[in-house]
């Protein structure tokens, strides 16, 4: 997986690429201008990229969670590189934000709000995500923000509890994946059948879903 972010008003001239979860102690080290975070195991899970715009001056036009090119990532790595460091960057990061299908869903046994879906995303490969839709059911096609996926917000999606039970993902409300006129309130945003589980979820498509 990899999350790269760009924010000059916020941080500066600094790219955040996120490689794994942030869990436990950890530990940084800096060379030239560029800061590999590591996990207590010692494997690099992340990092900060100083100066950025003078590797990739176009992300000066950037701004949010950037989806960097092959070329761009070429680039990156070469001064990954020569900083020292070893832990490269991936230059095939697919979507984490799928078309699934809600194979089955029971009540969770200690909450009276939440559900727990057996759904299955690409490849035939099913995940247990534990969800608080209102609306959610069997038999439906939704979005799903697989683990290492950014939402809008920005918020990154990790495998967690919920209430002691595991939930890998996170199926996903108009809203919260920010279509234009979704309605502002919460529900598993119902994609029509014309979607085909396992496809990436095609943000540019979706702006008509909610038109009048």
């Amino acid at each position: 997986m990899m999350i790269t972010s760009y924010n000059p008003k916020q941080i500066g001239d600094v790219l955040i690429v996120v490689l794994g979860q942030d869990k436990g102690a950890q530990t940084h080290e800096k060379k030239n201008d560029i800061v590999a975070i590591k996990n207590e195991d010692g494997n690099v899970i992340g990092y900060n990229i100083f100066n950025v715009s003078e590797i990739i001056p176009e992300i000066k036009n950037e701004n949010g969670q950037v989806h960097l090119t092959e070329a761009q990532t070429d680039k990156l790595n070469a001064a990954i590189k020569d900083a020292g460091f070893d832990a490269e960057l991936p230059t095939n990061v697919p979507s984490k934000f799928v078309v699934g299908f809600v194979k089955s869903m029971k009540e969770h046994p200690k909450s009276s709000h939440l559900h727990i879906t057996e759904t299955e995303v690409e490849d035939g490969k099913t995940l247990q995500i534990v969800s608080s839709s209102p609306n959610m059911q069997e038999g439906i096609k939704v979005v799903v923000a697989e683990v290492g996926a950014m939402m809008p917000n920005g918020l990154i999606i990790w495998p967690s509890e919920l209430k002691e039970v595991e939930s890998d993902g996170m199926i996903c409300s108009g809203r919260e994946l920010k279509i234009p006129n979704a309605p502002d309130r919460p529900g598993a945003l119902i994609l029509p059948d014309t979607y085909t589980v396992g496809e990436p979820f095609d943000f540019d498509k979706a702006k008509t879903l909610f038109d009048e």
